[in-house]
This record gives structure tokens, C-alpha cells and sequence, in this order.
């Protein structure tokens, strides 16, 4: 099961190609200790963490370090999102937190951060001023019931038959 795979080119236009493709990453790495491959000329670097991988990947010409100091932006900043219970059971119940932590490190194959503490610290920013229409349902509920003071809530709802 994939958490999260994000393509920034046309290297593997199909969804067929790219399914192709992460079986062949994953059949060649999964079972070795190394944190560095080379594969269909592409440079692949990965970790992995008890039932989760994580792999960023790059041009064969792209600077390995660059692409490991990315990778180990996102791994430190979820462990310490998740305080160090790097799981896929704890990965997927913080699904949010780490589409909010890849969109603070790579903004369209372009890196953006390194610093897992500056990730975290803008991670929890957002999460805290986020409006009230991006927020998940769950959110939106815990809010109403610890609304900030001064704070009215004033619902409508349309063909109410108990009146305004």
C-alpha cells in the first residue's frame, strides 16, 4: 500500500509505468542496507522503519547528498510529528501532517527546506490557522466544541421546519 507517491515529470507517463516502476524500486531495495541505488538511471535513496519505506528519487545527475538531506528532512520531521512511532498505523491516522510536511520541503520536484525543526515548527503553524472551509471535518467539530472566546457559532439551515 502506497501513503503517498508524487511524480514532477513525464519520466513514467502512464499509471501502468509508474506501478511498474515502484514494484521494480521496491523489489531492489527492500531487502538491502544500503541507502543508495542506482536504478533504470535514476538515483534512488531510502530508509526504511519498521513496515514503512520511504525512497526520493532523482535524475542520475542530481546530488546524492541533496536528495538524502531531503529524505531525511521528511523521515526526522514525521518522528518528530509522530513522536518517534514511525509506523504505517501511526503514518496513516496522520495522513495530514504529512501532506502538510512534503508540501514544506519540495514544492514541484524543487526543494524548499532541509531543516526537519523549521518543517514541524510550519507544519503546526498551519495546522493551527487553517480556515474553517480547509479544515477536515474532525477538526471542525473539535473547534466547536472548544470554540475560542467571543467566539458565536450561528447555523442555518434551509427548510427548517422548527423555524428561524
Amino acid at each position: 500500500m502506497e501513503a503517498l507517491i508524487l511524480y514532477y515529470d513525464d519520466t513514467y507517463p502512464s499509471v501502468k509505468e509508474q506501478k511498474a516502476f515502484e514494484k521494480n524500486i521496491f523489489n531492489k531495495t527492500h531487502r538491502t542496507d544500503s541507502e543508495i541505488a542506482l536504478l533504470e538511471g535514476l538515483t534512488v535513496v531510502y530508509k526504511s522503519s519498521i513496515d514503512l519505506y520511504f525512497y526520493v528519487i532523482g535524475s542520475s545527475y542530481e546530488n546524492e547528498l541533496m536528495l538524502m538531506a531531503v529524505l531525511n528532512c521528511l523521515f526526522d520531521s514525521l518522528s518528530q510529528m509522530l513522536r518517534k512511532n514511525v509506523e504505517k498505523r501511526a503514518l496513516l491516522e496522520n495522513m495530514e501532517g504529512l501532506f502538510l510536511a512534503v508540501d514544506e520541503i519540495v514544492d514541484g520536484g524543487v526543494i524548499l527546506e532541509s531543516d526537519p525543526q523549521q518543517v514541524v515548527h510550519r507544519v503546526a503553524l498551519r495546522g493551527e490557522d487553517v480556515p474553517l472551509t480547509e479544515q477536515t471535518v474532525s477538526q471542525v467539530y473539535l473547534f466547536s466544541l472548544h470554540p475560542p472566546s467571543g467566539f458565536e457559532f450561528f447555523w442555518n439551515f434551509p427548510n427548517n421546519p422548527l423555524g428561524p
